[in-house]
């Protein structure tokens, strides 16, 4: 699980919240699929609306644009985000997303490694609400400021708890890595992030920082499945 913070800032938050409260919303069970669609309670933006279709197109970008994105995901192909909302009383119970998705107007499929939300609401606007991801050290309850967005297997048991007052808002997306092996990926983006910190080392020489991303490149070039 990785925490990205503020993926969008404060006025992208702004703007994003301003034209979502113009776009109509949808009953959330209608893109729910198989069990899942029993414990999901909330609202979710009409994707064939042209705005949300602008939002979606402007958040694709700047997913792309993300180092820490890039580096924790390696995406390969994503699925176009989707704008959800959790009014009061509303909740999504324990549920695993769909391994295969199919890209909208598209033939095309996705398998889903990995997902992630992003907050588009301030954790004072609303209580309860709580992103909760089962781990391997446990339950991780997730509630970050709006603007930031969270990783995590798309094969791990989530839930959203229910929201007792004010609103949820986020982005809820999936993605098909590069590199398929999840535990290969958590190296590699810890190997990316090291790096990316000793560059900052002025007493790290040119040679060392080569070799290590040639290990990196190589380490890729060996684990990834296209």
């Amino acid at each position: 699980m990785v925490l990205i913070e503020q993926l969008l800032t404060k006025d992208e938050v702004r703007t994003f919240r301003k034209h979502l409260d113009q776009v109509p919303w949808l009953d959330g069970k209608g893109t729910a699929m198989g069990m899942a669609a029993a414990v999901k309670n909330n609202a979710q933006a009409d994707t064939n609306d042209e705005m949300v279709r602008q939002l979606t197109n402007l958040l694709l970008a700047k997913y792309g644009e993300n180092p820490k994105l890039v580096s924790a995901v390696l995406p390969h192909k994503i699925f176009p985000p989707c704008f959800n909302r959790y009014a009061q009383g509303e909740t999504y119970g324990f549920h695993v997303d769909a391994a295969i998705m199919r890209l909208p107007n598209s033939a095309d499929v996705l398998r889903s490694d990995m997902s992630m939300t992003l907050f588009l609401s301030e954790p004072d606007e609303y209580e309860g609400g709580e992103l909760v991801i089962q781990t391997e050290f446990g339950e991780q309850r997730v509630k970050p400021q709006a603007g930031d967005a969270v990783t995590y297997p798309s094969s791990s048991l989530h839930r959203v708890t229910p929201v007792t007052k004010g609103a949820r808002i986020a982005a809820i997306t999936w993605m098909q890595s590069l590199v398929a092996d999840t535990h290969v990926r958590e190296i590699l983006f810890e190997l990316d992030q090291n790096i990316q910190q000793l560059l900052q080392n002025e007493s790290i020489s040119r040679e060392q920082l080569d070799s290590l991303h040639h290990v990196y490149h190589n380490l890729i070039r060996k684990h990834t499945s296209v």
